[in-house]
């Protein structure tokens, strides 16, 4: 049987992925994808916990959010890489799916329904927002992000096993609605704090927002591939993109935006030092320049340092300097 996308049984249960026969390099380019996806998880959450002390406790909720769904997609992508390595099997020069196996695509699902809501804890936590704003920003965020999940893995998954376009359509549309809900309190967190933010916090926070905001995008395109394919379409090529698009969108959406709210919390946290209003055991720097001092004197003289915090030139966006 050729490696043009004939399944080797019908597709069903919304993942038809792991019903294809496919060539030798298809199938390891797709187990490659989740071995670098799950290391890639693993060095962000180590990067995590190893520098949490960088960022002051005001804006540790972000970098422990960051660390946390970064383990917990870990997990997931060590579960989707054995179930790969258990569901196909070599004869001669294919890969063959093992009967009374499936690749459990579905583990994505469960893995995001956890991983999206505290993305969205992780952006708030370096956003000008506290007091009853913020638990009411967070709790509708966290809310709106696990509905967002939950109803597309009805569609794909629970309702005829994801192979009916009628479901498909219905669960996305609802889903969408919980996604344009996220959207909106997320934008209007970040613009709300752009007063309150020095140029440089705000300017990394803002390219974090948007590139997380069109990495989001992604999900509806590939949920999009399994209402479209049919019979006729090459579905191994199909498999790839969807595997091969949402392990890098993981990537890009947990580790990457990991580490640029990761550079804000910092620059938040030297800001904070040098108006007086956060102390902090040790000096800030942030891509190989010092923001900020050590603070409070007990700490410098102690260390060695100036006992004064002395204040840093900020650059803005554009590299002119800034407050």
């Amino acid at each position: 049987m050729s490696s043009t996308g004939t399944p080797a049984a019908p597709p069903g249960d919304g993942e038809f992925s792991g019903t294809l026969i496919y060539t030798i390099g298809e199938y390891r380019m797709i187990q490659y994808a989740l071995a670098v996806a799950g290391f890639a998880l693993l060095a962000g959450f180590l990067y995590s916990v190893s520098n949490r002390n960088e960022v002051s406790p005001r804006h540790r909720t972000a970098v422990n959010a960051s660390a946390l769904l970064q383990a917990v997609a870990f997990l997931a992508y060590v579960a989707l890489f054995l179930s790969w390595q258990n569901s196909f099997v070599r004869v001669d020069e294919r890969y063959v799916p093992v009967a009374g196996e499936a690749y459990d695509g579905g583990l994505r699902y469960a893995d995001w329904s956890v991983t999206v809501p505290l993305l969205a804890v992780e952006l708030l936590g370096v956003c000008a927002v506290a007091g009853r704003r913020l638990f009411r920003q967070r709790a509708t965020a966290v809310a709106a992000a696990f509905l967002m999940i939950v109803t597309g893995f009805l569609g794909a998954q629970v309702f005829d096993g994801g192979n009916r376009v009628l479901w498909l359509t219905v669960w996305a549309a609802i889903s969408t609605v919980f996604l344009l809900v996220l959207y909106a309190v997320l934008g209007r967190a970040v613009l709300a704090s752009r007063d309150e933010l020095s140029p440089d916090a705000f300017t990394t926070l803002k390219r974090a927002t948007v590139m997380e905001f069109g990495v989001f995008g992604v999900y509806p395109l590939v949920y999009l591939i399994q209402q479209s394919v049919g019979p006729g379409s090459d579905l191994v090529a199909w498999a790839l993109v969807t595997q091969l698009g949402l392990c890098a969108a993981d990537v890009v959406a947990k580790v990457g935006f990991g580490a640029m709210i990761h550079k804000v919390a910092k620059l938040r946290t030297a800001d904070d030092v040098r108006a007086g209003s956060e102390t902090h055991p040790e000096e800030v720097w942030v891509s190989h320049v010092k923001r900020s001092d050590v603070w409070p004197p007990v700490a410098a003289a102690l260390t060695g340092h100036s006992a004064h915090p002395a204040p840093l030139p900020v650059r803005d966006g554009d590299g002119r300097h800034g407050r």
